[in-house]
């Protein structure tokens, strides 16, 4: 298959799961999230339940559509240690770095990260989702830093220190996407080391 069949494919995969997304969002609106099927969601995309299925474990899934990608493909930028091995300092500086591209990636469309906020406001089972997921993050960082040869004590502060300051942020800028990195920045620049 040629490099431009396979863009085509690409693009038409794409564009699906961007219209359950859109059907997804729309549904749980109008309807309210809990009374909102997979088959509802199918059909206001004009899809089939099986094309859904293989974009999307399930509902839940929709509303952290593109999140999954980006996270596992989430890398720590290089050391700022001369050394090599980062410490604490060094540590916060790259989860710092790292929170700010999730920052602008979750608030590349406003809109959608509006009402995204607006559906783990009003639905617990997501919001639980989202701190699961948001624990996973943590433990992925924990690992790069481990493997970067940060201390034990820095590898697993760290991380969570830096979801801290996710988690501040996020709930000082209310819903706005325009605050939240400066919020979470803010965070960051509050944590004082040796």
């Amino acid at each position: 298959m040629g490099g431009h069949e396979a863009s085509l494919r690409e693009r038409k995969q794409q564009r699906a799961r961007e219209e359950i997304v859109a059907a997804a969002y729309d549904l749980f609106e109008e309807r309210g999230y809990a009374d909102v099927t997979v088959t509802d969601i199918a059909e206001r995309a004009q899809v089939g339940r099986t094309t859904f299925f293989r974009y999307f474990g399930d509902k839940q899934e929709v509303v952290f559509a593109n999140e999954q990608d980006w996270l596992d493909g989430l890398q720590l930028p290089q050391s700022l240690s001369d050394q090599g091995k980062p410490g604490f300092g060094d540590a916060i500086a790259l989860l710092r770095a790292v929170a700010e591209r999730i920052c602008a990636a979750v608030t590349s469309d406003p809109e959608l990260y509006v009402r995204r906020e607006r559906l783990l406001a009003e639905n617990p089972e997501l919001e639980d989702r989202n701190a699961r997921k948001h624990r996973a993050f943590a433990e992925r960082m924990r690992q790069l830093l481990a493997e970067r040869g940060a201390s034990s004590e820095t590898a697993v502060l760290a991380p969570r220190l830096a979801l801290a300051c996710y988690y501040t942020g996020r709930e000082l800028a209310g819903g706005e996407p325009a605050a939240l990195w400066p919020n979470v920045a803010a965070a960051f620049d509050t944590i004082k080391w040796k």
